[in-house]
């Protein structure tokens, strides 16, 4: 036993001379960097995230606080607050119900089937992300009614749909797109061995999807649903034109009447509490589960179509092309109609103009937000990627706390701030800016990060061997291999901004009305040919944006399928 009688001391310094011959051969993993000045340094963007992201949230928490505890447990607990509560759970739970009837069919026909047309339904099932809730629920307000488009044009009274029902299906249109991809690429990824064994033990194709593919599913249906939830949570547009009360609703309420400050900060803090326990509840859902494949028989081939026979695949086209109808083709037909009953009433319509000064307004603040988002997003992926440590992860989850963070509740938690910290802020574009990339950073962050992950580090270690600085070396190799993640990322934030409500509604400066607020105004007035032309310019942006991405996941997929050739 000659092993046993080595001291320890000669054991290390064997296995030190063993890594030191074979240093060349095998793959050493990196371990964490220690923290330098320059990494100090680079954390400064991440520093002034957290405090953006933080300090607000401690002003609300600091302002609810001024009242005594007896006045703060009735703010919390009377009557109008948990009513507020319910609804707001009961939407967020109705959406998440109807928006999993719709996606999981239309996920299983357009991968599992032989129905006509999958390429055209997975484009259907992607477009409504172009048609922002607000958009929606004007749509279906203007649609419906004694006035509305289906009773002028067609002399069919439908009733107005206003409350729950409204809120439900406007929210359920806008966001099942969520759900929708997030189960066409779990589908896609299955593999179909389990369920062939499934079903050489006998059991019925019914059996095999509830016991079998539906378990496997589950990761889908929870990065699905939390997306959807969180919109649901921190959606204001839709709620208001629809006149259903949540904490959203309530928050803008309270601080254009009343604004008492104290009960809109415990309605904030509220909200916030229920976004953190739906995220504490998807990370407990998660943990745990492991879905991959265990054996080694190579790449998993995909599954075999199902038929549905000569009649059934054109009767399993009735369902997409109804949600399409409903979903795309009632919001243009809807903007398009009041756009062109608008130009029968001069008093009722807005000229061009308008729309381009809503236009200019709007990318004044989108376009440095983004840039001010990509600005702030590279130094906070490369910690990230390239000096891992406890500290780095925790500041790159600031940016992803500012997304989960509902916007309205985050304007009104900056508008306390700055009127008692900073006034010279208030109202003002650099403060809107600032709002902007704090939210949207998230999405600047990922396809930072993903290009910094496929950066190789040796280029940089060869240029600073060659005799470069840390920065001269970053931008000479590094830099360059981000620059379509760049793009990505600022189209991303941009795009967003120029949607976003209710930062824009409350953060304004005075006379600014980007396009989302022009058409919420017009639309909470019953003024639908007047709120035509700025939803209209807002699908328009947002559905190029769309088939920007769609074209780009095509390109990827016919580069990946020669690559694998």
């Amino acid at each position: 036993m000659p092993d046993a009688d080595l001291s320890a001391g000669e054991r290390e310094r064997g296995s030190a001379g063993d890594r030191q011959q074979h240093g060349s051969l095998l793959a050493r993993p990196h371990a964490p960097t220690p923290l330098r000045p320059r990494t100090l340094l680079l954390g400064l963007p991440a520093a002034l995230v957290a405090v953006g992201v933080a300090v607000p949230v401690v002003y609300l928490v600091l302002r609810a606080l001024e009242a005594d505890p007896a006045a703060l447990a009735d703010l919390v607990w009377r009557g109008h607050t948990l009513r507020l509560l319910g609804n707001t759970v009961l939407l967020a739970a109705g959406v998440l119900a109807l928006t999993t009837a719709i996606s999981l069919p239309l996920a299983w026909l357009v991968v599992r089937t032989d129905v006509p047309g999958r390429r055209l339904f997975s484009l259907l099932g992607v477009l409504p992300l172009a048609v922002p809730g607000y958009v929606m629920a004007y749509a279906l307000m203007g649609a419906t009614g004694r006035s509305g488009m289906l009773a002028m044009g067609t002399g069919v009274v439908v009733p107005r749909l206003s409350g729950y029902p409204g809120a439900l299906l406007a929210l359920s249109l806008s966001t099942f797109p969520y759900l929708f991809l997030n189960l066409r690429a779990a589908l896609r990824g299955l593999d179909p061995t389990l369920e062939e064994q499934a079903q050489a033990l006998g059991l019925s194709r019914g059996t095999v999807f509830r016991r079998v593919v539906l378990p496997q599913l589950r990761p889908a249906f929870l990065a699905g649903g939390l997306l959807i939830a969180l919109h649901v949570l921190g959606d204001f547009g839709v709620v208001s034109l629809m006149r259903y009360d949540t904490f959203s609703y309530a928050l803008y309420v309270q601080y254009a009447t009343s604004f008492d400050r104290i009960y809109a900060a415990c309605l904030a803090l509220m909200l916030l509490v229920l976004t953190g326990a739906v995220l504490f509840a998807e990370a407990r859902l998660l943990r745990g589960l492991l879905y991959h494949r265990a054996g080694s028989g190579g790449a998993a081939r995909p599954a075999r179509r199902v038929s549905l026979g000569r009649w059934g695949r054109w009767a399993a086209c009735a369902g997409p092309a109804l949600l399409a109808l409903a979903a795309v083709g009632l919001p243009l037909a809807t903007t398009g109609f009041w756009w062109a009953e608008g130009s029968y009433l001069d008093a009722a319509t807005v000229s061009a103009g308008d729309v381009l000064a809503a236009l200019a307004d709007s990318a004044s603040a989108a376009a440095p937000a983004a840039g001010l988002a990509a600005l702030l997003a590279v130094p906070m992926a490369y910690l990230s990627v390239r000096r891992p440590s406890p500290l780095t992860r925790a500041a790159e989850r600031t940016a992803y706390f500012g997304y989960a963070t509902p916007p309205l509740a985050m304007a009104l938690a900056l508008i306390f701030f700055t009127l008692r910290a900073a006034p010279v802020l208030y109202q003002t574009l650099a403060l809107l800016v600032g709002a902007y990339a704090l939210r949207f950073l998230a999405e600047a962050l990922g396809p930072v990060r993903s290009a910094l992950y496929q950066a190789p580090p040796r280029l940089e270690e060869a240029a600073r061997a060659l005799g470069r600085g840390p920065i001269r070396a970053f931008f000479a190799t590094v830099f360059p291999l981000l620059r379509r993640g760049l793009v990505v990322s600022v189209a991303f934030v941009f795009l967003s901004a120029m949607k976003e409500l209710p930062l824009a509604l409350l953060l304004s400066p005075i006379g600014f009305r980007p396009l989302a607020v022009s058409a919420w105004s017009y639309a909470e007035e019953a003024l639908f040919a007047q709120a035509a032309p700025f939803a209209l310019v807002i699908v328009a942006f947002s559905a190029a944006f769309v088939g920007l991405l769609l074209s780009r996941e095509r390109a990827s997929g016919r580069a990946g399928e020669r690559g694998s050739k």
